[in-house]
């Protein structure tokens, strides 16, 4: 037993230094091999590997995935119009340079996210201080995150970082002016909405002359055509009344008495002032029409 315990000890130890001779590399990982602190290799292609042990050699792994760098609080910016607005925004990046990048920033990605993030605001005030709110907001937002994405790409090059997109996610006025602007907009809208209706009412006006205009005109067809059938309705009238008069003239004259007689009696108080005489009471006289002579031509009128 006393014989096995050198050789077990000797086995431990050859197990550890072969251990700290071997490591892994993940999929998701670089692994940098540094030696006495110089980086001597790097390895992106994930598997086992050997290396010197410690302290000849050692590896630090670095995330080689996309990452995200999402703001905390909203940037201020300002626009040409000289109106403050909030931006918020985000930017996905991953470590192009595994070597520069340990070099600049010494494997802390904090650092490389605060360094970024100072890069994005210079951005964003380049591309947003010389546009209008309505660009940043709505006609050139697209172009205002490629030039932001493009801007800070060249700047973070030499840091060994590629940034891989540079998104706009949320924009907003300032609590200072959100107020003034819903009024400006509220005011537009509204003389928007007084210019429709003016256009509305105009029209209005228009629609009804004309409906009045060929109300007009069709009334007066019709009143012309009216006037034209009572017209020849009167003329056949006419006619028929005098071809039946026309077979007894004393007659006529008889019923034409009648008539006058029941126009100027209609009423109780009725009071006529006429010489008796007159051939107006003809017929008061001679109550019999076929034993009275005719009566003068005027009467028959």
């Amino acid at each position: 037993m006393q014989r096995l315990m050198p050789i077990l000890v000797g086995l431990l130890i050859a197990l550890a230094a072969l251990s700290s001779c071997v490591f892994t590399v993940r999929e998701r990982d670089y692994a940098l091999v540094f030696s006495l602190g110089e980086v001597r290799k790097v390895i992106s292609e994930p598997g086992l590997y050997f290396k010197l042990p410690p302290p000849f050699q050692n590896v630090v792994t670095i995330d080689k995935r996309i990452l995200t760098i999402e703001s905390t609080d909203a940037e201020r910016i300002q626009t040409s119009e000289k109106k403050n607005l909030l931006i918020d925004s985000y930017v996905k990046w991953r470590i192009a340079d595994p070597r520069l990048y340990y070099v600049t920033f010494g494997g802390n990605e904090r650092a490389a996210q605060e360094r970024l993030q100072a890069q994005i605001r210079d951005a964003l005030n380049a591309s947003v201080n010389v546009r209008t709110v309505s660009d940043v907001v709505s006609t050139q937002r697209d172009k205002v995150m490629a030039e932001i994405l493009t801007n800070v790409a060249r700047r973070a090059q030499p840091l060994g970082v590629e940034v891989v997109d540079v998104r706009l996610r949320r924009i907003e006025f300032a609590p200072e002016i959100s107020e003034s602007v819903y009024r400006r907009m509220e005011a537009e809208r509204t003389r928007v909405a007084n210019e429709l209706r003016s256009i509305g009412a105009a029209e209005s006006e228009k629609i009804r002359a004309e409906a009045d205009r060929q109300r007009e005109v069709i009334v007066a067809q019709a009143y012309a055509k009216a006037q034209a059938v009572m017209g020849e309705g009167d003329a056949q009238a006419s006619n028929i009344y005098a071809q039946a008069f026309g077979k007894n003239p004393e007659f006529y004259d008889y019923y034409k008495s009648l008539e006058a007689y029941r126009s100027a009696f209609s009423k109780p108080g009725d009071v006529l002032v006429v010489d008796p005489s007159s051939d107006f009471f003809n017929y008061f006289k001679n109550p019999n029409p076929g034993s009275r002579p005719a009566a003068p031509e005027a009467a028959r009128q």
